[in-house]
């Protein structure tokens, strides 16, 4: 009943405003059907609005219809009713803190790869005497170890590969720019100058725990500033560390491949500089080499042992086979072992050579791909083994006795 009385009203006052209009000469045409078409709006408007309540399962489904359609996007060609807003979890997303948190991350990364302050050095060769003299004159702007915010600097000096024959500066006490002003002197020949690199590590001295490392510098090149026949000055950053570099050492092999007989062989040729795994000073080195295809330890390979060396000479081929249609799935895993007759073998460094392998690995490769049947060889550095590497070389499973990749085809005889 109320319904029709509001129904009845409503077509009252449109009436009467219909005839406001008509007595209205000076009112625009255009004006008066504007106002008659928005009062016919707000007349659905409220007749909508008046109907029975819907059922559950429409409401339900009013519920969903938002995510389902962009309903607020929609022209109606009217103004909606207004309705009170609603806190939802999109509303609540503020920007500005999601820039500030990514600011924030970048953080760690730009101490990490940040420099822990300055060194200052000199180089010069006595061509008569072979002797290269290394000067550490001071460091500059260093950070502070201690909780009353200085250090206890001191440097070791390394002319790499050698670690055997090492020297250290004094200590200074309590300062972040100290001066040593200390003179060290190298034994080596001319030709041998241009493999050698220098490694200088700053350490903050403690008493009674282990000492800090602040950072390392590496000159790769010794003659980056000059001929060194003259004392030359140089200023380098010091890298941030928190343990020595070492120096593995270096292997060098060939890779060939024949396509047609679906055959690739490694020569291992020789090693140099290796790492000393034995209180001799020398290691007994062997290397290992294992066929990893996806992932998995196919096969592996080893050359003979070599007594007390740190540049053992092999010239031992190593051969798998391989189809041509799975050599962009496999990779070769190097591994330069020490060998122990008491204990377990230990690892001195690995290598890794194949599609998915990293810099040079990768394009020693590519290269072998690129001149079949010609032996390619080039010097690989040895790093130490990492997670990666050791899941693979734990992945050993039941493969078929050839050691090949599994593929529908088997390899043609050559």
């Amino acid at each position: 009943m109320a319904d029709k009385l509001k129904d009845t009203g409503t077509i009252s006052f449109l009436e009467a405003a219909v005839k406001i209009s008509h007595t209205s000469p000076d009112i625009p045409a255009e004006v008066q059907m504007s106002m008659k078409d928005h009062i016919m709006r707000r007349t659905r408007i409220q007749r909508q609005t008046t109907e029975p309540a819907s059922s559950t399962r429409h409401i339900s489904f009013k519920r969903h219809l938002p995510r389902q359609m962009h309903v607020s996007s929609m022209d109606y060609g009217m103004d909606p009713p207004a309705v009170a807003e609603q806190p939802t979890s999109i509303g609540r997303i503020k920007p500005e803190l999601y820039k500030q948190k990514s600011v924030d991350s970048e953080d760690p990364k730009k101490e990490a790869a940040k420099t822990c302050g300055k060194i200052n050095f000199t180089l010069k060769y006595d061509y008569e005497n072979e002797t290269l003299t290394v000067r550490i004159l001071r460091a500059f702007d260093l950070p502070a170890k201690d909780f009353c915010g200085s250090s206890d600097p001191y440097v070791k000096i390394y002319l790499l590969p050698d670690r055997k024959r090492k020297f250290q500066t004094r200590v200074h006490r309590k300062t972040l720019n100290p001066t040593f002003d200390e003179s060290f002197h190298f034994p080596v020949p001319h030709e041998e100058l241009a493999s050698r690199k220098l490694h200088l590590s700053v350490f903050d001295f403690d008493r009674f725990s282990r000492h800090d490392m602040i950072g390392e510098v590496i000159l790769e090149n010794l003659f980056e500033a000059s001929d060194l026949s003259r004392e030359t000055s140089i200023w380098k950053d010091i890298q941030y560390a928190t343990a020595e570099s070492v120096d593995l050492g270096e292997i060098m092999f060939s890779l060939c491949y024949l396509p047609t007989a679906g055959r690739l062989t490694l020569t291992v040729i020789k090693c140099r500089n290796l790492k000393a795994m034995d209180i001799t000073g020398y290691s007994d080195p062997y290397v290992k080499v294992s066929l990893l295809c996806d992932g998995r330890r196919l096969k592996k390979k080893k050359t003979t042992i070599k007594k007390n060396t740190l540049n053992p000479t092999y010239n031992e081929a190593i051969i798998f086979d391989i189809p041509p249609e799975n050599m962009d799935q496999v990779s070769l895993l190097i591994s330069v072992m020490d060998y122990d007759r008491v204990g377990h073998n230990e690892i001195i460094g690995v290598c890794r050579v194949g599609v998915n392998a990293e810099g040079l690995g990768r394009d020693h490769w590519n290269e072998m791909l690129a001149y079949p049947r010609k032996p390619i060889a080039h010097w690989h550095p040895l790093v130490e083994v990492k997670k990666s590497f050791k899941e693979w070389q734990g992945r050993a499973a039941s493969f078929d006795s050839q050691g090949s990749c599994p593929s529908p085809k088997p390899p043609p005889t050559p």
